[in-house]
């Protein structure tokens, strides 16, 4: 098989999954008989290919995906007019503090925020497939440590935890996560009400990659299996 043909079998693969599509899975439509050099070859090929066209791919933390740009969207919900769950403000910035403190704990969220967060609050996310609990403190009673998924990563189109806005306030004058979340309007819809990010002064304004480890932290103990 060339490349060209090859290029069009991935390309057809890409419009036709659900989900992102990672490397091995890619590996899979070919038996193995193209390396992952040669895919991401061509994957770097289709990207230019669709390149100012309403359809961009993008690379995920699951895989890669062929999606409308977000310049788009405004056509598109002419078709689904349905609007997506509204968040409050109390949810984002539970939200954001997970995302940028991970792995924390409820007692965590409320010594930052400051108020008590109901367990609705914590439901909502691990519902949406945002959140997850990793493990559990080694603390009394013993709380579980929540971190954020990668299905949260792939609906706000990052690929990692690195590509988390920077606060604001910090030196990057990054837009915070909240704002982005919001942006994210084919996703969910923010409640009416502003939403206000969450200070610099109270979440650790360094990069989240620094304090974010890919596996559980040093005092979280394993989640026990349900019976």
């Amino acid at each position: 098989m060339n490349s060209q043909d090859a290029k069009r079998v991935l390309e057809t693969a890409l419009i036709c999954a659900s989900q992102p599509l990672p490397l091995r899975d890619m590996r899979v439509l070919f038996a193995d008989e193209v390396g992952p050099d040669t895919l991401r070859t061509l994957l770097d090929e289709l990207t230019r290919e669709w390149d100012g066209r309403g359809v961009e791919l993008v690379v995920l933390s699951t895989g890669w995906r062929l999606q409308s740009r977000p310049e788009m969207r405004a056509y598109l919900d002419r078709l689904n007019p349905e609007k997506p769950p509204k968040y409050s403000r109390a949810v984002m910035e539970t939200l954001a503090i997970i995302a940028y403190r991970q792995p924390v704990t409820r007692g965590d969220i409320e010594d930052i925020r400051g108020v008590s967060v109901a367990s609705q609050i914590i439901k909502q996310l691990e519902d949406r497939g945002w959140v997850e609990a990793i493990g559990y403190r080694e603390s009394p009673g013993r709380p579980a440590l929540l971190a954020t998924t990668k299905q949260f990563l792939d609906d706000l189109g990052l690929a990692s935890l690195e590509q988390l806005p920077l606060l604001a306030g910090t030196s990057g004058q990054g837009e915070p996560l909240t704002h982005l979340l919001a942006q994210q309007a084919s996703l969910l819809d923010v409640a009416s009400e502003p939403v206000e990010p969450v200070e610099a002064t109270q979440v650790s304004a360094s990069h989240p990659a620094s304090h974010l480890p890919e596996e559980p932290a040093a005092d979280a103990a394993p989640m026990e299996p349900h019976e």
